[in-house]
This record gives C-alpha cells, structure tokens and sequence, in this order.
C-alpha cells in the first residue's frame, strides 16, 4: 500500500544518507582505554554521540545507556521489534589503497570506508527506514526500537549491560550479518589445553626447540614455524617433500644460527591457507600440517624418543589434518536444520618443557556437553593433554516457520525478486544470546564487502534497498 511512497522518499535520501554516513565514519569508533563515562574509550562514545542526535533529529525519543548502548523508539504503542546494529569497529591497516580508513569515499556505485558495511552502514539504513515511515505519517499500531551498541566486535558487554536493565523484545533483527536470513547459528565450544613435558631429556639428540601457529582460535592457522635440533637439514627437506605431498601445504627449510661446532638447527616454515574457524573445510591447517611433518621425522629419526615430539604425535591422532569434522574423535555429527559439526585446532604452541593450544569447534543442534565437551576431553586426555573446564556455549535457533521470520522473508523476497529462505551458520551474529532474534541483512553472498579487511565498502544500491526493506518489514510487524 506504501511501497511507492516509501521507495521515492528513500530514493530522494540518499545523498542525504552517504553524508551521515560519511560522517559517522568519520569517527574512529575501534575500542579504546576505557575513561569515566566511556566504557570502550572516547571513539566509540563519539559515535553514539553521533547517532543519538540523528536519531534526535530523526523525531525518535532517545535514551543513552551509560554510553554501552544507545536506543531510539518512534511509535506511542507497545515496543513490538527491535533494530539492533553496532557503531564500533575493528582495526585499520595503513593498506587501504581507495581511500584512508575513516575517510568515507564514493567510487560508481560505492562507498568506501571503516564500518561501510560493518555495521554503521547498515545502522543508518535502519534509521532511515523509521524515518520513512515517520515523514510519511504512516501509522504504526506497536513502536519499533533501534538499538547502536559499540563493542559488538570486542565480546558485546555492551548488550549485557543493556539487557540487565531491559526486557528482549517480542522480536529482534540485526542488519550485522547477510540476506535473506540467519535463523540458526551453531553452538561453540572453544577450549584451551596444554601438557608439559621434560625439556632436553636427551641433550644431543634430535628435539623440538620450539613451535608456532595460529593467533587466534577462530581462525584456520596459515602458518606455522618449527624449529627442530639434531637432524640434518638434508633429512628435514626430505622429509618435507613427503609432507607436502601427504597436506598440500608449502615448507621451507633453512639453517638456523648456532654456535660454531655445535649440533644442527633448522627451522621450517609451513604455508596452508587461513580461513574462519567457522568453515574450516576452506583452509589448510599449518598447525596440523606442520605435526605431519615431525609424524614423518619421527619414523625416520630419533625424534621419535623427543617427549614433545611424542605428545605431538598423540594430538595429530585426535586432530588429525585435514580431518574438520571430528571425525577421529569420535565427535561427527550433523541434523538436518543446522548441517554438520566442524572442528579447527587454531592455535599451538610448543616451548620450554610446556605444549599449549586452542581449539573451536562449530556443533549442530544435536550437540550436547555429554556428546561433545566430554568426549574431546576424554580424547585429549589419553593424548596426555588437560583441558580448560569450559562447557559449551548452546546453539542459537528461531523456527524458520514463525510469523516473524515469514514477515521478514516476505519483505526481502518483495524488493530482491528472489527466493527467502531461512538459513544456519557456523559463525555467530549479534543476537546469538537473544531467545527471539535473527540477523536480517545487509550483504548478499556474491559480493565480498572486504568486512574486517582493508578497502571496505558498501554498494550504495544495496544500502538502498536495504533501507526499502527494512521499512517494508517494520509496517508488517508494527503495523
């Protein structure tokens, strides 16, 4: 009954859209020291600042919660539906080659700069989406609410504090995340472990220096550095070529500095592919690999009476490379609503007597702490290793048949053309820890947004549209 209406006042916004979003990127929203009043530092309270008042003068009532979140409502009925976006952002590289990070800049169809698309981009799609509505004096009979928190990208305590003081909405959508929809993210559990063992136990012998891979555990390592004593450099490159071979990963091989006369000291770099912990299956584990390799040492060496060496050997047994689902473990699992369970060993470290690591694995509805948790614990620990005491974080899940995910769809399908449908991920989204929320927008699949990465951008037709379908979605639930 709206569309055109709403579409030809949107159309007619966007200029006036790209200048507050340019000025909301502006602002180095990246958390920073924590001051009196400014839990996160000065950028990210500069930012709320920045938004309260467009909302102000968006006509909406505004309320800043300790500088954590800040809240517009527009509508005098019950709150029905919450908006819920992020205005903090990651760290920028000096790599940006189109513009500087927070010097917002157009290009054709696009606009480039920190937090385009993640998430100040989309927040200022759903501000003016209510503000459709609002100039166009089109009734709501239930008040809808847009929420701007600013540690999203840091732990999101800025929604613990949030949700301490208020009540989670009948409904609740993040345009943090992609179209059509995300209705089920998977459970995580994300452990650390460790062993020690006796450091040059056999002195003269080949051993394990010492060992590097991965920084953080939702990522799939891409590299790895091993430095090992005792083994000629011949014999490692051999055996490196049979590495290579058995991973499809790259090594190299080169001598390491050491006193004259002394034993020989190599170091091998191994090259896999990163990718999210959340998919796995699109990397190559450097870490992993990287234990195949001293595996094929050991056969052919000494190395195999290397303590650190030993418990390495039991660990490639409980992950194995290449092996993303648990597999060896005995933890494969997989439900029809949610896909398959995946695994990554994201960070290892091997040092002065102590082996340490991380790992994080993505589980379907069907996972449980007795099927999951306990079981790679048991695993772990006929490795030689203990495990962090740290149950699993539960699966997040809305019926993909409720009313507010059909409205949703509806929406979406009636601007894209296309087909909506509900879907599950590995990753998590900002209403993770909500009963009733979804993530709802704003990119689409075959576009790579360069989100977290150097060059970010928004396609000004998408923020558009999103915009159209955002205000579409609000008349059909606060209608």
């Amino acid at each position: 009954m709206y569309k055109e209406k709403i579409d030809a006042w949107l159309d007619s916004k966007k200029e006036e859209m790209l200048a507050d979003l340019t000025a909301l990127v502006a602002i180095d929203s990246t958390r920073g020291e924590a001051k009196e009043g400014m839990p996160y530092g000065e950028g990210p309270a500069a930012a709320l600042a920045a938004m309260s008042d467009l909302m102000s003068r968006a006509g909406m009532k505004v309320r800043n919660y300790e500088n954590y979140m800040i809240a517009g409502d527009f509508g005098e009925g019950e709150k029905e539906l919450d908006i819920l976006a992020h205005l903090d952002v990651v760290p920028v590289t000096e790599d940006w080659t189109v513009t500087k990070p927070f010097e917002a800049k157009v290009v054709g169809d696009r606009i480039y700069g920190r937090g385009t698309s993640d998430d100040k981009g989309p927040a200022i799609a759903a501000l003016y989406a209510i503000r459709a509505i609002r100039e166009l004096g089109i009734p709501l009979k239930r008040s809808v609410r847009l929420l701007c928190g600013s540690d999203e990208e840091c732990g999101s305590s800025d929604l613990d504090y949030y949700y301490n003081i208020e009540k989670e909405a009948p409904c609740t959508f993040t345009p943090d995340a992609d179209f059509p929809l995300i209705n089920l993210e998977k459970a995580r559990l994300a452990k650390s472990f460790e062993a020690s063992y006796e450091a040059d136990v056999n002195p003269g012998t080949p051993r394990i220096l010492c060992a590097a891979a991965g920084d953080k555990v939702n990522v799939v390592p891409g590299k790895a550095l091993l430095t090992i004593s005792g083994i000629s450099q011949e014999t490692v490159e051999a055996a490196c070529e049979k590495a290579a071979r058995n991973t499809g990963a790259f090594f190299t091989v080169k001598p390491a500095e050491t006193e004259s006369g002394s034993e020989p000291v190599v170091e091998i770099l191994v090259k896999g592919t990163a990718a999210h912990a959340s998919t796995p299956e699109k990397g190559n584990n450097a870490a992993t690999a990287m234990m195949v390799l001293t595996g094929i040492l050991c056969d052919v060496t000494d190395l195999k009476n290397d303590p650190a060496a030993q418990l390495l050997g039991g660990l490639l047994k409980v992950f194995p490379h290449g092996d993303t689902t648990g597999e060896a473990a005995g933890i494969r699992m997989a439900d029809e609503l949610s896909g398959a369970l995946t695994q990554n060993l994201g960070v290892l470290r091997v040092e002065n007597g102590n082996i340490c690591g991380e790992f994080d694995m993505r589980a379907p509805l069907c996972a449980n702490d007795e099927n999951l948790t306990q079981v790679i614990d048991g695993c772990l620990a006929r490795a030689g290793f203990t495990s962090e005491d740290r149950k699993m974080k539960k699966a997040h899940y809305v019926p993909a048949d409720s009313d507010f995910v059909r409205k949703l769809l509806e929406s979406y399908e009636r601007y894209t053309g296309q087909k909506g449908e509900a879907r599950a991920i590995g990753g998590g989204t900002y209403v993770h820890e909500l009963e009733r929320g979804v993530a709802f927008g704003c990119a689409f699949d075959e576009v790579d947004n360069h989100m977290h990465g150097d060059d970010e951008f928004m396609e000004i037709p998408v923020l558009l549209m999103s915009a159209k379908i955002f205000a579409d979605a609000i008349l059909k639930i606060c209608g």
